[in-house]
């Protein structure tokens, strides 16, 4: 995967200049309406669209991940098992492929233009509303933890790039380990070292991660970050109800 898979690249662009909160909207209406709508016309609809953010994001090209092989062999093995059921069958397994690509795609260009900072005070506003949702236990008052939840998410993306890099470090310095051929032990498993050591040093950066954030005040100071939508977000909005509605003029069209 690329290097910089849930990081922002500091490029001044529209898109980066948005809101948060605009862009995950955007990501849950496209995944929202092909979930119901999976048709080629809209797919190709979509693809467009994120294509032109990306153009309009100024993002290089070398921003885009690079998977590992492993990914297309099992992608191949998958179109395999439906080459004997027929056509439709490999149609509808392409279809759903090329869904997960779009949703993912859409999701890094959040990602690369969105600091972290910024995602758990837009998923807090945007799930303000349900703070109104509340029920009555023991006596006791409790509402939906819509903050708590802003902050998992946010620390468990911030958290990521963090473990992928700490995972190629690892795998770096197991290859670089002498082999010994006289010795076969469940202890010399590449995978088994790998996971123990990624493990540890996740349970350490969780650690330090608690403690700076304790510092600096507690995780309240996560979701208390100022940031609200503005014009460009208005139009941003606007732009994606368009594109969505010829989409779907697309596809009654043909």
């Amino acid at each position: 995967m690329s290097s910089v898979v849930l990081r922002e690249v500091p490029v001044d662009s529209p898109v980066h200049r948005l809101w948060a909160g605009t862009k995950m909207i955007g990501v849950f209406v496209v995944s929202v309406l092909l979930m119901f709508i999976p048709s080629w016309a809209l797919l190709g609809v979509a693809f467009v669209f994120l294509a032109a953010v990306f153009v309009l994001a100024k993002l290089p090209l070398g921003t885009l991940p690079r998977f590992p092989w492993l990914v297309w062999v099992g992608i191949a093995i998958g179109a395999a098992i439906n080459v004997p059921v027929g056509t439709s069958a490999l149609l509808q397994y392409a279809r759903v492929v090329l869904f997960g690509f779009l949703l993912l795609g859409a999701s890094f260009l959040v990602a690369w233009t969105t600091p972290m900072g910024e995602i758990a005070p837009a998923l807090a506003k945007l799930g303000a509303p349900l703070k109104k949702i509340g029920w009555t236990r023991g006596g006791v008052r409790h509402t939906v933890p819509v903050d708590e939840w802003a902050v998992v998410v946010a620390l468990t993306l911030r958290g990521l790039p963090l473990l992928l890099e700490e995972m190629r470090v690892l795998r770096a310095a197991r290859k670089l380990r002498p082999k010994d051929s006289l010795l076969h032990r469940a202890s010399d498993n590449p995978l088994v070292d790998i996971l123990t050591a990624s493990m540890a040093v996740s349970s350490r950066r969780a650690g330090e991660l608690g403690e700076a954030i304790t510092t600096r005040g507690g995780t309240g100071e996560l979701t208390a970050r100022p940031g609200k939508p503005g014009r460009g977000d208005a139009v941003a909005l606007l732009v994606m109800a368009l594109v969505c509605g010829v989409g779907i003029a697309v596809e009654l069209v043909f």
